[in-house]
Formats: structure tokens, C-alpha cells, sequence
């Protein structure tokens, strides 16, 4: 997580926090495309870019502006690109570039609602999208979820550094409240990174002599593209076990246990709050990593004998990560939606609480 600074305090917007905690990162690379709820991080950044040494370009498209990431990032540049659902997967072709080419860069979806063109209220049905790779072939990407317009910030900052770890492509997921609503954020400092740097696989020119570097996603020799999945699968594999990363709020002696992200997390925790008043023993879990989901808390919980209530702005896609982690151990799982740009409420989930605590 970010090292927050005691001496600055911020108000801004979700989306705001995405990009500045992009640049305190060393990014200086954005290209990207409009469309509402995330215009005002482009904008954010079309005068920031400039300010920091930085690169900013308002590509033709969605397609052009993934292309332009692509370039940079192979370049050893600190990039990202944003957009909200219809523009995100007009990007998923060149993110299975991204991933078949192991390239680190950060791509930052503010939710709308759906399907098509939707409408530009709040929603959560682009997680089957974010986490079961999106484009063609076999690939993940790191997705991560925040929950708090500073936790947006956390998380963008540190967004690059895994990427770099792992050369693997990151996704904050968000959605149209957090990403529009201000809260107020103590930021990190800003990095001292060159724009550009000469990393192991970088494409950074080889003068002097050193061995040449290729970065690519086409494999046609006989068997090298099968090669080159087994290596990227064991990758995932070790990721799988190494960065699962969640939050707990009164889970350990839950009876009834929620699980939700995003803006549907606040609006769990709140009623996870009515229920324990009214003698409910009721918890969250609220996955940070949406992949690698965080199984270990819910299978915990499970073993106490705890059921499960999903809370999701969507018709149920989250639920069948939680359903996958309790294979072998079942127990019930149940649902509370809203979608098309319906929000729950705090009093509905905890309804839905009630009546599955019997009460």
C-alpha cells in the first residue's frame, strides 16, 4: 500500500484519486478516450501530464489509445488508460496483446450499467469481463477493487509496481459512485522515477552491445506458443498463491456472512452494523483482489458453519467465484442484486439478513 504523507490532505472524486495516485507513482504515460462516469480523470490528467514532464494523448479511440499504451509500456514508460464498460470492451483485444506480451500497465474501468450502451448510472456486471481475461485466448490480469475514494488512491499507486513484478497487466475495477463521489485522501508522495527506464525486458534500444530484447505475443514455431502458455500459466499459478488479498469487518464469529466489493461493500458493512444491533451475528468479507479472488476467508467460514449473502450490482457474476471457493465445503450461498443502474440499500441487504437469520 502506499506511505501516506501527514502533512497534505486532499478532497477529491474516485476517479480524481485513480489518476493522481497514477502519477505519485511515476506514471507519465495516459492515453485514453472519453466516456461518462470516468471523463473527469482524463481531463484530470489532460493538465497534469503536462505538469509532471508527463505524456498526454486523446487517442482516435479506444482501440488507438490501447495501441499507444502498448508502445509505451514495452518502452520501460509507467502507462495507463481508462474508460468506463462499452469503452473497456472495445479494449479487449489489445489487452490480450498486453497479456501475451507480459506487458505491465494500468487500465482503470469506472462501472456503468448495462448490457450495450447502458446508461451511465451505477453498476458491477463487468466482473465475468475483468477477471476472466475478456479477449481472446488463455490470460489474466490482476484486478483489484477498491472501496474508498483513498483506497482508490492506495491502490493506483501501487498498481505499477506489481504490474512490474509480475509483468502482468493490472485493472482497477470501480464503479460510478466511487468514482464520482469525494472523499477526503491523504496521498503518497511523488516518485523520483525517470519517465523511462531501462528494465530487464524494456525495448530500450541496444547500443553498447547488449543482447537484443523482442516483445511479442506470436509464437509460430511448432510448439513454442503451447511453451509459452504452460510458463504463463504457471505465473498465474504462483500469483494465485501469493496475492489474494482481502478485508474482514465482524466476520470471525459470523453466522451470516456478506461478501461484496466496490460501492455494494459500503452498503454491506452498513448492514452488517443493523444486524449485529438486532442481535444478528453478521460479517464481511470484501475482496480486495477480485483475481486472484480470495477464497481462504470464505472456506474459514464455511468450516464454522457460516452461510453466505452476495451483494452485487449485478444479476449474480461475483458469485460464482464465491460458490468456486467453497466447492467441497458447501454450504448455502444466496443473493441480494440490483442492476440496470439500481443501487441497494442499506435497509433492503438487511432485510435479506432477517429473513435468512430466521428473524
Amino acid at each position: 500500500m502506499a506511505q501516506a504523507s501527514t502533512e497534505e490532505k486532499i478532497l477529491i472524486t474516485g476517479n480524481v484519486a485513480a489518476a493522481e495516485g497514477a502519477v505519485r507513482a511515476g506514471c507519465r504515460f495516459y492515453f485514453g478516450y472519453p466516456i461518462t462516469p470516468q471523463n473527469d480523470l482524463p481531463e484530470y490528467m489532460s493538465a497534469r501530464m503536462p505538469a509532471v514532464g508527463g505524456t498526454f494523448v486523446q487517442a482516435e479511440s479506444e482501440l488507438a489509445a490501447m495501441a499507444l499504451l502498448h508502445g509505451a509500456a514495452a518502452a520501460g514508460g509507467r502507462a495507463m488508460t481508462s474508460s468506463s464498460s462499452p469503452g473497456v470492451s472495445l479494449k479487449q483485444e489489445a489487452l490480450s496483446y498486453l497479456a501475451g506480451s507480459e506487458l505491465p500497465a494500468l487500465i482503470v474501468n469506472v462501472q456503468r450499467a448495462g448490457p450495450g450502451l447502458g446508461d451511465v448510472r451505477c453498476g458491477q456486471a463487468d466482473y465475468f469481463q475483468a477477471t476472466r481475461g475478456g479477449g481472446h485466448g488463455d490470460y489474466r490480469l490482476l484486478v483489484l477493487a477498491p472501496h474508498t475514494v483513498q483506497e482508490t488512491f492506495d491502490l493506483a499507486y501501487e498498481a505499477f509496481d506489481l504490474a512490474e513484478k509480475w509483468r502482468c497487466p493490472v485493472m482497477i475495477l470501480s464503479d460510478q459512485q466511487l468514482g464520482q463521489m469525494m472523499e477526503p485522501v491523504v496521498p503518497a508522495p511523488m516518485s523520483t522515477l525517470p519517465a523511462v527506464r531501462d528494465l530487464p525486458w524494456a525495448l530500450s534500444g541496444a547500443e553498447g552491445g547488449r543482447p537484443k530484447r523482442i516483445v511479442k505475443s506470436f509464437y509460430w514455431r511448432p510448439g513454442e506458443l503451447e511453451e509459452f502458455n504452460k510458463r504463463l500459466r504457471e505465473k498465474y499459478i504462483k500469483m494465485e498463491r501469493e496475492l489474494p488479498r482481502w478485508e474482514e469487518d465482524r466476520a470471525a464469529d459470523a453466522e451470516i456472512v456478506l461478501v461484496a466489493y466496490g460501492t455494494s461493500a459500503r452498503i454491506a458493512r452498513d448492514a452488517v452494523g443493523l444486524a449485529r444491533e438486532a442481535g444478528i451475528r453478521a460479517g464481511l468479507v470484501r475482496p480486495i483482489t477480485l483475481w486472484p479472488f480470495p477464497a481462504a476467508p470464505l472456506v474459514a467460514a464455511a468450516k464454522r458453519g457460516a452461510r453466505f449473502l452476495v451483494v452485487e450490482m449485478s444479476w449474480g457474476q461475483m458469485i460464482d467465484d464465491v460458490k468456486l471457493s467453497l466447492y467441497g465445503t458447501p454450504r448455502p450461498v444466496d443473493l441480494c442484486w440490483r442492476a440496470g443502474g439500481g443501487v441497494p440499500d442499506v435497509a433492503e441487504v438487511f432485510e435479506q439478513v432477517r429473513r435468512l437469520a430466521g428473524k
